[in-house]
Order: C-alpha cells, then sequence, then structure tokens
C-alpha cells in the first residue's frame, strides 16, 4: 500500500524539530489522514532515532481514555530511555511538558507477525517482568495540547523520555486496578494514595498492542519496556528538581530533573 508524500514530509519536519529543539505547527496539507499514516510516521522517525542499534525502539508506551475507548500506542527510542532507580533528565534535552507515575512490562519471548491474532492467554501467559515507570511528556508540537491529534500520536504520543524502575517477576496477583503510590518532586506531593489508571487494569491493553505490531508487521521483541499510561494524572512541574516515585510492590525510583 502506498503512502502519501506528506508522511514523509511530517517525519522529516518531526525529525528536524527535534534535532533543531524547536516545535514547528504542522502545515495542514501535512497532518495524517487516518491513524494508518500516524503509525507510518512513528515508525520512519523511529528509524531515524535509532539507526545502527541491534533493533529499533526501546519500547512502547500505550493506553487509551477509558476501558472501552480505541486504545492508541506508540514505539520509545531507545535513547530516549533511562534504566535503573535513579537518572537524570536535563530539560535542554527533555523540555517537560508534564509527568506520569505508570506500570511497565516486558515479555520472555519475541511477538512476531501471524495471520492469526494472538489471544489474551498468549499474551498474559508471556509476561515476565513489571515493574514503576515515570514518563515525562514532551512534544515537537507548537501548542501541542491542542495540535491536532494524529499529530501528537504521530510524535510519539507525546513522548519525551522514559524512565524505568528496576522490575520485579510478573505476578498476576498484583493489584492492578488500585495500587498505592507516592509522586513527590523535591518532596511535594504530584500524588500520594491509590492510583487509578483510565482503563482500570492496564493489561488488557498489553493484548491490543502486540496485535497491533502484529497487523502492522512489526516484531515486539522479548525484554521490550511497555508502558501502559498514568496512574496519576498530568503533573505539570514549572521548575526541575529531584522527583521521587513508589508503588507500593516496587522499587523507589529517584529521578533528578535537572
Amino acid at each position: 500500500m502506498s503512502m502519501p508524500h506528506s508522511v514523509a514530509d511530517l517525519a522529516a519536519l518531526l525529525i528536524k524539530a527535534h534535532h533543531d529543539k524547536a516545535p514547528i505547527t504542522v502545515p495542514e496539507a501535512l497532518i495524517p489522514s487516518n491513524h494508518l499514516h500516524a503509525y507510518v510516521v512513528q515508525q520512519v522517525v523511529l528509524a531515524h532515532h535509532d539507526a545502527g542499534r541491534p533493533f529499533f525502539g526501546g519500547g512502547w508506551k500505550v493506553g487509551a481514555k477509558s476501558a472501552t475507548a480505541s486504545p492508541q500506542g506508540a514505539p520509545l527510542p531507545r535513547h530516549w530511555m533511562h534504566f535503573g532507580d535513579e537518572a537524570s533528565v536535563s530539560h535542554e534535552d527533555v523540555p517537560v511538558h508534564g509527568l506520569e507515575l505508570e506500570i511497565a512490562f516486558s515479555f520472555n519471548h519475541d511477538f512476531k507477525p501471524r495471520p492469526e491474532p494472538y489471544t489474551e492467554e498468549e499474551v498474559l501467559g508471556s509476561v515476565a517482568r513489571m515493574g514503576a515507570s515515570i514518563e515525562i511528556l514532551s512534544s515537537r508540537l507548537e501548542n501541542w495540547r491542542a495540535a491536532p491529534p494524529l499529530c501528537q500520536l504521530a510524535d510519539f504520543q507525546n513522548h519525551g523520555s522514559l524512565i524505568v524502575g528496576h522490575p520485579v517477576e510478573y505476578s498476576d496477583s498484583f493489584d492492578f486496578a488500585h495500587p498505592f503510590m507516592d509522586f513527590r518532586l523535591n518532596n511535594k506531593k504530584l500524588f500520594h494514595g491509590m492510583g487509578r489508571n483510565p482503563v482500570g487494569d492496564p493489561r488488557p491493553l498489553l493484548v491490543w498492542l502486540v496485535n497491533h505490531c502484529r497487523e502492522h508487521n512489526l516484531i515486539l521483541h522479548a525484554g521490550s519496556v511497555i508502558t501502559t499510561g498514568s496512574y496519576t494524572g498530568l503533573s505539570v512541574p514549572d521548575h526541575g528538581g529531584t522527583l521521587t516515585a513508589e508503588i507500593i510492590g516496587f522499587p523507589a525510583m529517584t529521578v533528578e530533573l535537572i
């Protein structure tokens, strides 16, 4: 299936915006006309960022606005990810538009394209690890919240960086619907209490993502980190500092926003 020239042109604009650290307004002629075009833009931009690495992408983000809403996903460039319970992120590299505390998962084997959909049993039976993650929202788009939704989707769904805490072995007995969590910046509370993902239990999003990759002829690699949406809402800081996060049951995290 051929893609319009606007797909390549939008990808080139987003790559340039990141390189120049200068947000863009997408010309009307380049706004994706459907989700497929937005997802193709993601892959073109990802190939640029992860060129020369063993495989494209370090992970994925996936989410939905409610349990009945259609999910959306985006691949995450590997060098935009930080691993471990301590990390530092420079505002010069990643302007912080928002912070979210999430739960991330990984699988114990690759999911490769095949004709038939993967079942929930196959997907959830292959989850190996889980843990806390902090997504930093950022954007290559001017006035990003008001930008066309498909432009936001093409731009990795407003992704800036992912900080991945130390994972633990997956357990289906964990309370994914109501985990207790604490999220602070310079010890000032951003969130404290029972978190809630907009979809409730986020694990069905893993099934959607595996089959999204299958439908787009992509391999979802074992060990790829899949973060599944905010439990704490969006926190928009006006300064940097020390960010601490803990989801009870997972190791705590510390991030320096500099």
